[in-house]
């Protein structure tokens, strides 16, 4: 019984999903956060200091939210 219950738990795949609840703009950060276990606060910074010195960064960010969900 064991073996089973932890070979179910193995074989769980997580996926990634816009946080729909805890969102600002569209709800990538908070689902990056969410999907890696850290803060979103610290996923936004990192994308708004991203797109201020690299623009295409703005472009991944929609990118995320229309692939996503």
């Amino acid at each position: 019984m064991a073996t089973t219950q932890s070979a179910a738990a193995a074989t769980t795949i997580r996926r990634f999903r816009r946080d729909h609840a805890n969102r600002k703009l569209l709800g990538v950060c908070s689902g990056i956060g969410q999907y890696f276990g850290v803060d979103p606060m610290w996923i936004r910074i990192a994308f708004l200091v991203g797109t201020l010195f690299a623009g295409q960064i703005a472009l991944i960010y929609f990118a995320i939210a229309l692939i996503a969900d």
